[in-house]
C-alpha cells in the first residue's frame, strides 16, 4: 500500500531471518503499528564472562600446603573461662596462705620458694625440646598445679585431717599425712593433664555433622539406638587409644609412631613419654612453689615469734633465731626440689603410654599403675619425715635418689633417641636422591 505522490508517508516491509515481517521506517513514512523489538542491549551493554585465572598445578616435588583452619570462636570462650577460674583459685590460694603466715611471712615465704624454681623449670624446658610441648599447654599446668591443685589440696587436707583427728586422735593424724594426702595432691596434679585432653572444644567447630570434622565421633556417640553388635571377637585397633578417641583430644605431642609395614603396631615414641613428663613435671613444679611459699612462710613467722617471746625487740636478730626456717629451706629447697616434679611424672608417664600403646593390657594398666606408683612414692617420702634424721636420709639415699637418676638417664635417652630419629630422616631424602 502506498500513499498519494503529493507528500504523504510511504511504509516499506522488510523480512527477517525468522520470516517475521518487521516495518521499518525511512525518510517521509510512519511506522504501521505492530511488535516491536526490546532494545534492553543498548541500555546496559552486555559483556562476556569473564574466566577464572588459572590456579598453577603444585610439582611433585613440592606437596601443596594444606589450608590453615580458622581458629574457632569457642576456643577463646574455653581459654577465657581457664583464665578466669585459675585466677580466681590464686586469688583464694593468696587468701589461704597469708591467713597462716601473715603478709611478712607470706613475702619472706614466696622469696624463698623461688630460689629452686629456676632450677627445675630449666631441666624441664630442657627435656621439652625433645616433647615441644606449646606453650599455652606448659602455662596453663604450671598455673593449675600452682593455684587450682594447691587449693583443692590445702582445703581438702584440712577437712580430712580434722575429721581423722577427731575421730583417731594421733593415728588419723598420721593417717592423713601418709595415705590420705598423697591420694589427694597426686589426684589434684593429675587432673590438669585430663583437662588438657578433654575434647572442650570440639563440638563447638561442628557444622551441619559432617563426618570430617574432627567432632563426627563424638556426635555418633550421643544416646540413641545402636546396632547390634556381632558376635565374635572384636578386631584389634591398631592402637589403644582408639579406645579413648571419642571422649578425647587427639594433641599432636600425644600421638604414637605411624604405622608401616614394618611397624604393624603402633608404640610409643620418645617425644610421647617426654611429653608425659614434661606435662606432669611442670604441673607439680608449681604446686611445690606454693607449697613451698606456704611452708618456709608459716616457719619464718614462728620463729620470729618464738624470738620475740624469748628475747623480745631489744636484741638484734641473727640467723640461729631462724633454725625452723633454715632447716626447711635445705629440706625442700636444696635437697628435694625435684620430689614432687618425680612423684607426677610417674603420672604423666602412664597417661602417655596408655594414649599410645598397642597392647589392650598395658592401655589399660599403664595409666593406673602410673597414678598408683606416683601415690606410693609420694606416700614413702612423707612418712620418711617421721623416721628422724637418720631414716630420713636412709630414705632419700635408697629410694630419691636412684628414682631421679633414672628420670635423668630416661630424659638424656628420650632425647639422644629423637635426635637420632630426626638425622635419620633428614638423611633419608639424601639416599634416595
Amino acid at each position: 500500500m502506498s500513499s498519494p505522490s503529493g507528500g504523504g508517508f510511504r511504509t516499506t516491509v522488510r523480512a527477517t531471518a525468522d520470516d517475521r515481517e518487521v516495518p521499518t521506517r525511512t525518510a517521509g513514512t510512519r511506522t504501521i503499528p505492530g511488535p516491536r523489538r526490546r532494545r534492553a542491549h543498548r541500555i546496559v551493554p552486555w559483556t562476556p564472562p569473564v574466566p577464572p585465572p588459572s590456579v598453577p598445578v603444585p610439582s611433585a616435588a613440592v606437596p601443596p600446603r594444606p589450608p590453615r583452619p580458622a581458629r574457632p570462636v569457642a576456643l577463646s570462650s574455653v581459654t577465657a573461662t581457664a583464665v578466669l577460674t585459675l585466677a580466681g583459685c590464686g586469688v583464694l590460694i593468696l587468701h589461704l596462705v597469708r591467713r597462716q603466715t601473715g603478709t611478712t611471712g607470706l613475702l619472706v615465704g614466696l622469696g624463698l620458694a623461688m630460689v629452686p624454681l629456676p632450677f627445675v623449670l630449666g631441666g624441664l624446658a630442657w627435656l621439652n625440646q625433645t616433647a615441644r610441648v606449646p606453650l599455652r599447654h606448659t602455662v596453663f599446668c604450671l598455673g593449675w598445679g600452682a593455684f587450682a591443685a594447691t587449693t583443692v589440696a590445702i582445703l581438702a587436707n584440712g577437712w580430712t585431717s580434722t575429721y581423722l583427728t577427731a575421730h583417731q586422735g594421733g593415728l588419723g593424724e598420721m593417717l592423713g599425712a601418709d595415705l590420705v594426702t598423697p591420694v589427694i595432691e597426686e589426684s589434684a596434679k593429675g587432673a590438669a593433664l585430663l583437662v588438657l585432653l578433654l575434647p572442650l572444644g570440639q563440638r563447638f567447630r561442628c557444622r551441619g555433622h559432617r563426618t570430617d570434622r574432627p567432632c563426627a565421633t563424638v556426635l555418633h556417640r550421643l544416646p540413641g539406638p545402636r546396632p547390634p553388635r556381632p558376635y565374635g571377637r572384636r578386631p584389634a585397633l591398631p592402637h589403644a587409644r582408639g579406645r579413648l578417641r571419642p571422649y578425647l583430644r587427639p594433641l599432636p605431642y600425644l600421638r604414637p609412631y605411624p604405622l608401616t609395614h614394618d611397624r604393624p603396631r603402633a608404640r610409643a615414641r620418645p617425644r610421647t613419654l617426654a611429653a608425659g613428663v614434661v606435662l606432669g613435671g611442670i604441673t607439680a613444679c608449681g604446686f611445690a612453689f606454693t607449697e613451698n611459699a606456704l611452708y618456709l612462710g608459716r616457719a619464718f613467722t614462728d620463729d620470729q615469734q618464738q624470738r620475740l617471746d624469748s628475747i623480745g625487740l631489744g636484741a638484734a636478730p641473727s640467723l640461729r633465731d631462724f633454725d625452723s626456717t633454715v632447716q626447711t629451706f635445705v629440706l625442700r629447697g636444696l635437697l628435694s626440689p625435684f620430689a614432687h616434679p618425680l612423684f607426677t611424672a610417674l603420672t604423666g608417664l602412664g597417661l602417655a603410654v596408655t594414649l599410645t600403646t598397642g597392647r589392650r593390657w598395658l592401655a589399660r594398666l599403664a595409666a593406673p599403675a602410673g597414678l598408683l606408683l606416683s601415690m606410693a612414692l609420694h606416700g614413702t617420702w612423707n612418712a620418711a619425715a617421721d623416721l628422724g634424721t637418720h631414716g630420713f636420709l636412709l630414705v632419700y639415699a635408697v629410694l630419691m635418689v636412684p628414682c631421679f637418676a633414672a628420670l635423668v638417664c630416661f630424659a638424656a635417652w628420650a632425647r639422644a633417641r629423637t635426635a637420632r630419629h630426626g638425622t635419620r630422616r633428614t638423611k633419608a631424602p639424601e639416599r634416595a636422591r
